[in-house]
C-alpha cells in the first residue's frame, strides 16, 4: 500500500509539475532571460529594437507569395487588395495562388483583382479536384522550379492563408531579417484586428495569440529557434523549401519551420512585421481547427523526433518539449491528476481538496455555455478543458492512423475593420 501511495504521489506532482512549466514557468523564464541577460548572449537581440533592424542591401530579392484557396469568397478580395498595396518593387514580387477546386465566387474574384495595380502579376492555376492546402503548394512550387531558379538564388517564399491582410510593410520587413544569413525562416505578428466588441471565445484566443507572440518572439531572441510559425503567414528562404507529406493531415507552418532548423537555419519572429487575422468566435469551430492541428502536430513529432533530442541540439530540444511537447501531451496530464487526485482521497485530506477542486471547475466551466452572461474567469477554464480535449481527440486520430491531409477549412470570421 504504502509503494502504491507513493507511486500515486510521483504521478499527481510530476503531472501538475509539467502542466505548470509548460504554461506558467517557461512564458516567465523565457521573459526573464530575455530582460536581464546581456546582449552578447541573446542570438538576434535586434528582434527587441525593430528601428535598429538591418536594411536589405543592394537589390530586393524576388518574393513569390504561394496561397491554396478553397471557397474564400467572404474574405478573399480583401486579402488580395492588401497583398496588391505592399510596399515592395512590382517586378520583384510575385503572387501564385491555387484553387483546390472553388466552387463559390473566389475565380471570379481573383479575375477581377487581376484587373487592378498590380494585377498582372497575380497568377492563378486551378486544380480539377479537391486535394487540399498542402497538395496544392507542393503542386505550385513544383511546377515552377525552373522559373523559381531564374530569379536567383535568394528568392523568399511566403505562404499565407486567404483571410490574413497584409500591412503595406510586410513584405520588406520580413525580408529585412534574412540580410542576417543565419535567418531560414521569419514569422510575422499576428494580430486580431477586429477583436473589439466582439464575443463567444474571442476574447480567450486572442489571449493565446498574444501569448504565442510573445513567447516565439523570446525563443527567437535567445537562441533563433521559434516553435512554429502561425499558418497564417510566414516567409523562408526558397532553397530552404521542402516539399511536404501528402498522405497526412501535416500542419506545413511547423513542419517548414523545424525543416529550416533541421537543415541550420534559424526561425524568428519578428514583431515590427504585422499582418491581420480575424480570430475565430465558436468554441466549436475552434475546437474542430485544434483537433486538427493536435493530428498534425504528432505526425510532424514522428517526422522530427530525432531533432528534438538533447544531444543534438539542446537549446531546440528544451524550447521544444517546454513549449510544444509537454503541452501536447497535457491532456494526459490533467487525466492524471485527476484520476491520482481521485484515489488518493481516500488517503489525505488535501487530495481530496484537489480533487473536488478540479471536479467544481470542470463542472463550472461546462456549465459556464448555458449562463445567460459570460464569466470571464470560468470562459477561459471552459476554453482550457475544450481545447486540451480537442488535443486528445487529435492525438487518438493520429493513433488511427490519417491518410488524407484534405480537410473543409475553418468557417471565416469576416472583419468590419478595414
Amino acid at each position: 500500500m504504502f509503494w502504491i501511495v507513493l507511486i500515486l504521489q510521483g504521478v499527481f506532482w510530476g503531472s501538475l509539475a509539467a502542466l505548470a512549466h509548460t504554461y506558467a514557468v517557461y512564458p516567465v523564464l523565457l521573459r526573464l532571460l530575455v530582460r536581464y541577460l546581456p546582449a552578447r548572449f541573446l542570438r538576434h537581440p535586434k528582434l527587441l529594437s525593430p528601428s535598429q533592424a538591418s536594411t536589405s542591401a543592394g537589390p530586393f530579392p524576388h518574393v513569390v507569395a504561394f496561397m491554396a484557396v478553397y471557397n474564400e469568397e467572404a474574405v478573399l478580395e480583401r486579402t488580395l487588395q492588401s497583398l496588391l498595396a505592399v510596399d515592395y518593387p512590382a517586378d520583384r514580387f510575385h503572387i501564385v495562388l491555387g484553387s483546390d477546386h472553388s466552387t463559390d465566387g473566389s475565380h471570379d474574384i481573383i479575375r477581377r483583382c487581376q484587373e487592378l495595380p498590380g494585377g498582372p502579376g497575380l497568377e492563378l492555376q486551378i486544380f480539377p479536384g479537391r486535394c487540399g492546402k498542402i497538395c496544392i503548394i507542393n503542386q505550385l512550387v513544383e511546377e515552377r522550379t525552373d522559373w523559381i531558379a531564374s530569379l536567383g538564388d535568394d528568392v523568399v517564399f511566403i505562404l499565407c492563408d486567404a483571410n490574413v491582410r497584409w500591412t503595406p510593410g510586410l513584405v520588406k520587413r520580413m525580408v529585412r531579417d534574412f540580410s542576417d544569413p543565419r535567418v531560414g525562416l521569419v514569422a510575422p505578428r499576428v494580430v486580431d484586428e477586429s477583436f473589439a466588441g466582439r464575443g463567444g471565445i474571442s476574447q480567450q484566443e486572442n489571449a493565446y495569440i498574444d501569448r504565442e507572440n510573445g513567447v516565439k518572439l523570446a525563443e527567437s531572441v535567445l537562441w533563433g529557434c521559434m516553435m512554429g510559425a502561425f499558418g497564417a503567414c510566414y516567409a523562408l528562404r526558397g532553397k530552404l523549401f521542402r516539399p511536404m507529406p501528402t498522405h497526412c493531415l501535416i500542419m506545413d507552418d511547423f513542419y517548414q519551420t523545424m525543416s529550416c532548423l533541421e537543415q541550420g537555419g534559424d526561425a524568428v519572429k519578428d514583431p515590427a512585421a504585422v499582418c491581420y487575422e480575424a480570430v475565430s468566435e465558436s468554441i466549436h469551430e475552434e475546437f474542430r481547427r485544434k483537433r486538427r492541428i493536435s493530428t498534425g502536430n504528432f505526425q510532424n513529432l514522428a517526422f522530427f523526433f530525432r531533432l528534438f533530442l538533447p544531444w543534438r541540439n539542446p537549446a531546440v530540444s528544451f524550447a521544444f518539449w517546454s513549449h510544444k511537447g509537454l503541452r501536447w501531451f497535457g491532456p494526459l496530464f490533467l487525466l492524471a491528476v485527476f484520476v491520482s487526485a481521485a484515489i488518493l482521497s481516500w488517503w489525505h485530506w488535501f487530495y481530496l481538496f484537489a480533487f473536488l477542486s478540479q471536479l467544481a471547475v470542470m463542472a463550472a466551466a461546462w456549465l459556464e455555455e448555458y449562463l445567460p452572461r459570460p464569466v470571464r474567469l470560468l470562459r477561459y477554464a471552459r476554453y482550457f478543458y475544450v481545447m486540451n480535449w480537442a488535443l486528445l481527440m487529435g492525438g487518438l486520430v493520429w493513433l488511427r492512423g490519417t491518410r488524407n491531409s484534405v480537410w473543409e477549412p475553418t468557417r471565416r470570421v469576416v472583419s468590419a475593420a478595414g
